[in-house]
């Protein structure tokens, strides 16, 4: 098979020029498959390669593509993803992310260059989302092996929305306990 920089080269293609539809989930699994032992490796080669996909395509959006997407948008959907970014930060880059295809993940990669989302926190929210998405690919590989493939097929989406749905949950708990008035923080200090 292809190995680990195999699986960085059609993360990084998918992620940036060419789409290839869950040809990274599918990879992912069958390497995990073949080499259970390789399981991290195989998620942080994905994740690497989805990464540096994203990146390219955030730095090309941050350099000149809002008048792209405003020739490829309705005016109003460019707006609203716009204000998801003013309002929710990394999180509007960071479910969709986790979501299997056809979700359109690239405009949102897009959006956030376009809408100004800082470079650190642009690539950590993308490392942890699709981080979580592979690795979470490669347990179900290494617990139900050959199975694992008809349970992408049949329950993917079904696992991606929980999935998402437990990283919005922890985000918004993280955010109110951020909230929280400064002396009940203080209480909680050692």
């Amino acid at each position: 098979m292809m190995g680990g920089p195999g699986l960085f080269a059609v993360a990084f293609l998918d992620s940036s020029f060419i789409s290839l539809p869950q040809i990274n989930d599918i990879l992912v699994v069958l390497m995990v498959i073949e080499h259970k032992e390789r399981m991290p490796y195989y998620a942080a080669m994905a994740t690497a390669g989805s990464v540096a996909g994203c990146f390219v395509i955030y730095y090309l959006a941050e350099k000149g593509g809002e008048a792209f997407l405003r020739k490829r948008l309705h005016a109003g959907h460019l707006e609203r993803a716009l204000n998801m970014y003013r309002r929710h930060g990394v999180l509007a880059l960071m479910v969709p992310a986790l979501l299997p295809p056809p979700a359109p993940f690239k405009l949102f990669v897009l959006a956030a260059g376009v809408a100004g989302v800082r470079p650190w926190p642009f690539v950590w929210a993308i490392a942890a989302a699709r981080g979580a998405r592979y690795l979470a690919l490669g347990v179900l590989a290494v617990f139900y092996g050959d199975q694992a493939m008809e349970l992408m097929r049949t329950h993917g989406r079904t696992v991606a929305i929980w999935l998402a749905v437990l990283i919005v949950a922890a985000a918004v708990l993280w955010w109110l306990w951020r909230k929280r008035p400064a002396r009940a923080r203080a209480t909680d200090a050692p």
